[in-house]
């Protein structure tokens, strides 16, 4: 879908041709396209039926709203899920009337540097926020330009280089650097776009900043002026976030509880496998706050290279999954497997930290037979490759 291609498609020509290719989401590609034929040319069938399967695919992301919004196959890949944007935009607004050198102003002005198809920008006007937007590609600025008219919210976005961005007359600059090449994801922040040095640069000028990043930023590239947070949704690490304030504070955001953990310098004491066990949530872990999670279940590492707790009591907490852990011996395959069988175990879920082997192949080479269930684990303890078979947890 190029530029014309996408304003055709805000025409009412356009959109009635989207609405029809909505109710074709399920069909065949082909049939689809053939029906939408009938009625609108080419180009314009192409981009209704692209976006109306991009839509489908954001309901993941933006839950009721995709159903408006507008989206490139890049855009989406790149935009932050609904919630984690509710939550750090939230923490824009409060960020500034705390700090707000005007109190009476209503909220504070934002310059998203990297909008993409505007998925921040929507939350950042939903908070109260008054948000200038810049995207270097005019096809993703005119999607991002979309959908904030979709809903209705004040914002103005053009097409600009973030290097010509002037943090210095905002309140806060917010900037999601992209994290894709031509090659596909990239996990080096020099690879970003614009590249780091230029983010850095943006960073430092502002008074108020605030950088979403991967959850796998290696530390050596987090400003020293920075609280690095990491968000975790539903389990699963979703982004990293640098903020310009207290200095080397780190922070671990559970959603959408809201829970949050911050760095006490706590230190996780080594000794042998307890009754249970407790695996952090990959948000604590990328924090290095393992030591934190394991002082408020009165737990202790098995490894002191590996993050798994175990304890001797049961604490309830949304810092980390518990198991009751069966059986722990060192790992062989041919005593693994005899005694799952003794168990009469038919059904696993394999976990593995600081283990090689393939989880794949395990299940395949333990040939399960039983109708009971077990969590196996794989990891080290005092460096020697273990393995924990747990009681599989009740269903929730």
């Amino acid at each position: 879908m190029n530029l014309e291609a996408f304003a055709d498609l805000l025409t009412p020509r356009g959109q009635r041709a989207l609405a029809e290719a909505g109710e074709l989401t399920a069909a065949d590609p082909v049939a689809a396209a053939t029906r939408l034929r009938r009625t609108y040319d080419a180009a314009l069938t192409s981009a209704a039926l692209t976006q109306a399967r991009l839509r489908d695919r954001a309901r993941a992301k933006f839950g009721a709203d995709a159903g408006r919004m507008y989206f490139t196959p890049h855009g989406l890949e790149q935009a932050t899920r609904a919630e984690v944007a509710a939550h750090r935009a939230r923490r824009i607004a409060t960020w500034h009337e705390h700090t707000s050198r005007e109190p009476d102003r209503p909220g504070p002005r934002v310059v998203d540097a990297c909008c993409g198809i505007g998925g921040d920008l929507l939350a950042l006007a939903r908070a109260g926020c008054t948000v200038t937007a810049v995207d270097t590609d005019p096809l993703t600025a005119a999607v991002a330009r979309a959908n904030a008219e979709a809903f209705g919210l004040p914002a103005g976005v053009s097409v600009a280089d973030a290097a010509s961005v002037r943090p210095e007359e905002h309140d806060v600059l917010f900037a999601d650097p992209a994290r894709r090449t031509s090659r596909g994801r990239t996990f080096d922040p020099m690879a970003y776009s614009p590249p780091w040095p230029v983010v850095l640069d943006l960073f430092a000028r502002a008074r108020l900043a605030c950088l979403k990043v991967a959850p796998g930023i290696p530390y050596e590239f987090i400003p020293g002026d920075a609280e690095a947070e990491w968000v975790s949704f539903k389990g699963e690490v979703k982004e990293a976030t640098l903020w310009k304030g207290p200095a080397g504070v780190r922070r671990a955001t559970l959603l959408p509880g809201g829970h949050t953990l911050t760095a006490t310098g706590a230190e996780a004491p080594a000794g042998p496998v307890g009754r249970y066990l407790y695996e952090p949530d990959g948000a604590a872990v990328r924090a290095h706050l393992v030591g934190e999670v394991a002082e408020l279940v009165g737990g202790r590492l098995p490894d002191p290279m590996i993050a798994y707790i175990t304890g001797d009591t049961a604490v309830d907490t949304p810092w980390a999954a518990r198991y009751e852990i069966a059986d722990a011996m060192p790992f062989s395959l041919k005593k693994l497997r005899a005694e799952l069988r003794r168990r009469q175990v038919g059904n696993v879920t394999i976990k593995k930290r600081g283990s090689a082997v393939d989880i794949e192949r395990l299940r395949t080479d333990l040939r399960l037979n039983g109708d009971n269930s077990a969590v196996i684990i794989l990891t080290r303890i005092v460096d020697k490759p273990s393995v924990l078979i747990c009681n599989a947890p009740p269903p929730a």
